[in-house]
């Protein structure tokens, strides 16, 4: 008799399936005749039949809970009559449809279906057509489907909308009762062009004695959005805004993240202030933190501080500002010299632009550059985020953090490994990984060749960053203790600690109060990582489909890129504009090869490919529904998928096999790394701050 185990299945379109369980290296193996009627995402009871060196084998004893009361998919007929194929690629089965529960759908039609019935045998599913999204080829409803398929809520209860209309345009004088008053003080907000959200706005001076005093003040949403209102129920269920090329479904309603929380300019807003000094080596030496009432005196842009300080811009509201952007460059560049020294890792990743117009028609899609004007407000958003930690760390009070914790031994020796494989000389990692053991390795590698590849591995060997009851440090930041303070408007950790801190400053919390706020902290925790995770999901989803419509536009035309990915079925190019794609092994000049996996590389007796290299390709295919890109090398000819003949390499077998499999693949963002501030960053450049820090 085997061992049972609570895990959740990851399933297979072969129809098998793994479930990871803790305290094991590997997977555990489910094979098609064991899975008990499992799918994908389901989380199941596993009996062990086997654990070995090389394999741990299992089988599914029984379906504690089902993860797939709904599927998005194309709406099929045939000897089985109607039936849905479903869009996620780990469902194996159908879903059987009766005549009288197609919904006025057509054959074609791109679908949600809800599951009636999930036999426990092989047996394909039953169930009803809840929705009809459109024709499966069209690219507005393949963005819809992924919305779908990932359980993104996009239409708000009418009663929720209802509420956060109540609360008007204007801040109430009930409201400002007991508040500091800074509306005559010069604070001002700095955003993308098009962002509506602002939920945060600086203030700054040097003082006499060569100290700075920077304010960072946040929008104020606790004060509206208080604890078990309808609002703030459905804020618990989205958990973050998602942001996608030319619209964000957002986690408030619109009057209220556009509207009466958001710090536009020349109106009163209610603010959590956190004021600041800071010493000439980037030290805070005192602090405070309290409600507020602030008046924007100035909505600015990213692009114009940057051409104000580069004397580009004259227009008079930047000028009048014009003394502050020194100040700011100035405490900036001393905030970045101390996170330089305390191990910060500075991974120069490239961020994609989608240019959008004004009919929402995609235009082009760039690499997002990112300016002084951007680091000055991501130095500033990390301070503050550090400070408001440490501050309730002390307090002992029960808090939400932001923690990014030390990568493990084993991930770490994978990259030495991959290090190795390049011909580099690998670092020395110590049993106690440090920030600054992994930022020797950035410096080292500055301005090489394969500097961006190895950023990415890098990025890939680090853990996932997720928010904590408890204080555990933020690795990728060097930070100690870290929060997120600054954007309550667009993520639901930062409303949580805003309420917390107002219950604080207002000695609403006693011993009793505490002990629930313990639990609500550790449920929000949880349910705010994994709303993070399906949105960063959807995110990258949506921009794949729209670097896949736009490429389909360049079909025949040449580009440059540069080797992201070698694997045994071909090699990822990287193009300047960040668009991947593939030239599969068909494609590549004809040879003998072989796939050596320690220094991952596609071998042959004439050719060779591995990571960083430059390389000339043609795009010759783009499957918009699958969201993939095809390349061939330019100059040779192409070779369609199904004219595919058994073109398989000899793959060279070493203790480097797993490598690729732990490090996952490119779109796995491990850490808060700087270029994802911004939160319209799919249309403008960046917008914000800290969207993942």
């Amino acid at each position: 008799m085997g061992k049972y185990f609570e895990g959740k299945l990851v399933g297979n379109s072969k129809g098998f399936g793994f479930v990871s369980i803790e305290g094991y290296d590997d997977d555990f193996f489910i094979p098609p005749q064991k899975m008990f009627g499992a799918l994908d995402g389901d989380k199941v009871v596993i009996e062990t039949t086997s654990i070995g060196a090389n394999s741990n084998l299992a089988e599914v004893k029984k379906i504690l809970e089902y993860a797939n009361q709904t599927v998005v998919g194309n709406l099929m007929y045939g000897l089985m009559g109607n039936y849905v194929v479903c869009d996620n690629p780990k469902i194996h089965k159908v879903v059987l449809i009766n005549s009288k529960d197609l919904n006025k759908a057509n054959v074609g039609d791109k679908v949600v279906a809800k599951v009636t019935a999930q036999p426990s045998g092989d047996e394909n599913l039953r169930g009803e057509i809840i929705e009809v999204l459109g024709r499966a080829s069209e690219r507005s409803v393949l963005e819809k489907a992924i919305i779908r398929m990932n359980n993104l809520p996009e239409i708000f209860p009418q009663i929720v909308i209802d509420k956060a209309d109540k609360f008007g345009q204007e801040v109430q004088e009930k409201d400002k009762i007991n508040r500091t008053d800074l509306t005559k003080e010069t604070i001002f907000t700095i955003d993308g062009d098009d962002s509506k959200d602002l939920d945060d706005a600086i203030s700054i001076e040097k003082l006499s004695d060569g100290k700075y005093k920077l304010g960072v003040h946040i929008a104020d949403v606790g004060n509206y959005v208080t604890k078990d209102s309808e609002i703030d129920k459905e804020a618990y269920i989205r958990g973050t805004s998602a942001y996608f090329p030319g619209y964000v479904i957002p986690m408030l309603p619109t009057s209220l993240s556009n509207g009466i929380c958001s710090l536009n300019e020349n109106v009163e807003r209610l603010t959590l202030s956190c004021v600041m000094t800071i010493d000439e080596n980037g030290v805070v030496v005192d602090h405070k933190i309290f409600e507020s009432v602030i008046k924007s005196c100035a909505r600015l842009t990213y692009d114009k501080v940057f051409a104000t300080m580069q004397n580009q811009n004259t227009e008079e509201k930047y000028q009048n500002l014009k003394q502050k952007f020194v100040i700011m460059e100035e405490l900036a560049k001393i905030l970045e010299k101390k996170k330089d020294d305390a191990g910060f890792l500075e991974l120069d990743l490239p961020e994609t632009y989608f240019e959008i117009n004004e009919k929402g028609e995609l235009l082009n899609v760039l690499k997002l550059d990112r300016n002084i004007a951007h680091k000055m407000i991501e130095a500033f958003m990390i301070v503050a985020n550090e400070t408001v930690a440490e501050h309730f760390f002390e307090k002992k009070v029960p808090f939400v953090y932001r923690v990014h914790e030390v990568p493990t031994y084993e991930k770490s020796q994978q990259l030495v490994s991959f290090m190795e494989g390049l011909g580099l000389n690998p670092i020395v990692f110590p049993k106690n990984i440090t920030p600054m053991d992994y930022q020797k390795i950035l410096k080292a590698i500055d301005g090489e060749p394969y500097e961006q590849v190895l950023n990415k591995v890098l990025l890939m060997s680090l853990q996932k960053a997720r928010y904590c009851e408890q204080c555990l440090g933020h690795f990728g930041l060097a930070s100690t203790y870290y929060c997120h303070f600054t954007s309550p408007i667009r993520r639901y950790p930062d409303l949580t600690i805003h309420r917390i801190i107002k219950d604080y400053l207002n000695k609403r919390i006693d011993e009793i109060s505490a002990k629930d706020l313990k639990i609500f902290v550790e449920e929000a925790s949880v349910q705010s990582s994994l709303t993070e995770k399906r949105a960063e999901q959807t995110e990258r989803k949506i921009d794949a489909l729209k670097m896949a419509e736009y490429m389909q536009k360049h079909i025949g035309e040449d580009f440059d890129g540069i080797i992201c990915g070698v694997t045994s079925f071909g090699v990822f190019v990287e193009l300047e504009n960040t668009i991947e794609g593939l030239i599969r092994i068909e494609n590549l000049p004809d040879d003998e090869y072989s796939y050596i996996e320690n220094t991952m590389t596609l071998k042959g007796q004439k050719h060779s490919y591995g990571y960083g290299e430059k390389v000339r390709i043609k795009v010759v295919a783009v499957d918009l529904p699958k969201r993939q890109i095809d390349f061939c090398e330019a100059n040779t000819v192409y070779v369609p998928r199904k004219s595919f003949a058994d073109k398989k390499p000899f793959i060279e077998k070493n203790s480097f096999s797993k490598v690729k499999a732990k490090f996952g693949n490119k779109n796995n963002r491990n850490f808060d790394n700087k270029t994802n501030f911004n939160k319209n960053r799919k249309t403008k450049p960046l917008q914000n701050k800290n969207k993942n820090v």
